[in-house]
Parts: structure tokens; C-alpha cells; sequence
């Protein structure tokens, strides 16, 4: 699964670098397939590419640490990145745009 058009806005505006997006593309890609995603519903799999984005803040090595706090409980990746609570669709409509 790839990323959702708005969430991959997003990834440009934060690491505007050349091939950055495509690189961060590929680490949430991943993420997904390390953490055996690719069966759950898409909005459930771009909250949580969204909150290692998020968490990111626009920092690569913080981007990473996200990928990771996920790889170890995606739970407390939503958590840290403000999507853990049942507005999490507004928020991340908020964070990301609207579908």
C-alpha cells in the first residue's frame, strides 16, 4: 500500500529535498509490511503512516525515531503524534487536509 495523495503532500512540504519524498515513501511503505498492516483498512494504515510523518516534524533523523516508536507499538506512535483519541479524524483532516 502507498501512501494517500494528501499524506504525501504533506511529505513534500515537510522534506522539500530531491528524492526525499520517495525515500520516506518507502520507509512508511515498510513500516506497513514490517508491522503486517497490509490487510487493515486504508484509513487505519494512513493514520499511522501519518503519525510517524507528524512525529517527524520535518526532521529526518526524528522521522525515524517515529518509524521506529512504531515498529516497537504503533499504539504509542498515534499517541505521540495526537492520533490516538476518537477525534483522530479531524485531527489528522486538520494535520493533512481534508480526503
Amino acid at each position: 500500500m502507498g501512501t494517500s495523495l494528501r499524506l504525501r503532500r504533506r511529505i513534500e512540504r515537510d522534506f522539500p529535498g530531491p528524492g526525499s519524498a520517495k525515500g520516506i515513501e518507502d520507509l512508511l511503505a515498510n513500516a506497513v509490511e514490517s508491522l503486517h498492516l497490509s490487510q487493515w483498512d486504508s484509513d487505519e494504515i494512513e493514520r499511522i503512516q501519518a503519525a510517524i510523518v507528524i512525529g517527524g516534524s520535518g526532521d529526518l533523523g526524528q522521522l525515524r525515531g517515529m518509524r521506529d516508536l512504531a515498529l516497537q507499538d504503533w499504539r504509542d506512535a498515534l499517541v505521540a503524534a495526537g492520533l490516538a483519541n476518537e477525534d483522530w479524524p479531524e485531527r489528522l483532516d486538520a494535520e493533512l487536509g481534508p480526503t
